[in-house]
């Protein structure tokens, strides 16, 4: 092959692939412009005040295409399919209890994004935020709404495998005070502590302001376990527990749970435990749940499943009886106006 044929090969590669970058960057540009225009038949959707301590709502990351996508709307429990009051502030993860709520977002850059932890008052308005190490993923309030915890992705960003590792912290919104990461609690399992350089935490849930069950992993196993803030401890209660949620009288917990012989991609159901019996019982929901799921009240629980605006809001009893339902289309990160009186503890 001679000087001028390798020549018009190598331009007409060149023109090959900057075609393909041209038709994938206008793709992308064109999705990311249909997802800011309000699509015929998703909800209606309107900026208005929105306030964390107005009773008898849901809050939520409003996912439906628009100018208010990813923004935090309002919606009256007894009207959840009716129109939504969007708040302004964008979140990637969301959380709220007591008029405090807890807004993990991305920050913009010319290169690259990062991202941040925003506490909010009871209007939505920035207390104070704090720089993140990695990508959310959990968000959670006690009960009172005077502490926060949120959990990011350090490296990976599924919990599906085992390559990924995770930074916890849990702050005091009135004292300030900061546990950057929760891996420097003492651990114990079976009464023996457990030092490793693998641990994991993530998935907080509050009982009071001092006292959460979280996830802890080590050695390839998962372990339910009760934090005490005070003592700076995390204790084993039980095993194969993910991403737990406490119930409102604080005597059992949802979460996931991996089940065997179910495919890698997909491995978890939604299961409830009884903290003063460990007894476990399995929800009606049969399909992979990769979601922290949150107490509508004391008997149902609200999970997200991917959607045809990316995420859609399931409900199913807790008890293991009945069938999932759809709760609210084009929704993600649900919370709910609620007295703040901590949860009763159920530890066995």
């Amino acid at each position: 092959m001679n000087r001028t044929a390798r020549l018009l090969i190598l331009l007409a590669t060149v023109l090959v692939l900057g075609g393909v970058a041209v038709g994938a960057t206008l793709h992308a540009a064109g999705r990311a412009d249909r997802k800011d225009r309000t699509q015929s038949g998703g909800p209606e959707v309107a900026s208005g005040p929105v306030r964390l301590d107005n009773p008898h709502h849901g809050f939520f990351r409003n996912m439906a295409w628009g100018p208010h996508r990813d923004e935090i709307t309002a919606v009256p429990e007894g009207r959840l399919t009716g129109p939504r009051t969007a708040s302004g502030v964008r979140c990637l993860r969301f959380h709220a209890a007591s008029g405090t709520g807890v807004c993990l977002q991305a920050v913009h850059g010319e290169l690259r994004d990062t991202y941040r932890a925003v506490v909010l008052d009871n209007r939505l308005r920035e207390l104070r935020h704090y720089d993140l190490a990695g990508t959310p993923t959990r968000a959670r309030v006690s009960p009172s709404g005077r502490t926060v915890a949120w959990t990011v992705f350090v490296s990976g960003d599924s919990y599906a495998g085992t390559a990924f590792s995770t930074r916890t912290s849990v702050v005091d919104t009135r004292g300030r005070h900061l546990d950057a990461n929760l891996e420097t609690y003492a651990l114990t399992v079976d009464g023996h502590r457990v030092h490793a350089v693998d641990i994991n935490v993530w998935g907080v849930t509050f009982a009071d302001d001092t006292h959460f069950y979280a996830t802890a992993a080590t050695a390839g196993k998962t372990y339910l376990v009760r934090g005490d803030r005070s003592t700076r401890t995390l204790r084993a209660l039980h095993t194969n527990v993910e991403c737990p949620s406490l119930s409102p009288d604080g005597t059992r917990i949802a979460y996931k749970k991996r089940i065997a012989g179910a495919g890698p991609d997909a491995p978890w159901r939604l299961y409830v435990l009884d903290l003063r019996t460990l007894r476990e019982t399995a929800t009606g929901e049969h399909r992979n749940i990769d979601d922290q799921a949150v107490w509508r009240d004391g008997r149902t629980l609200i999970y997200s499943l991917p959607g045809d605006y990316g995420s859609d809001l399931w409900t199913v009893p807790a008890d293991g009886t009945g069938t999932p339902h759809r709760f609210l289309s084009a929704a993600l990160a649900p919370a709910f106006s609620r007295s703040g009186v901590s949860a009763k503890s159920g530890q066995p």
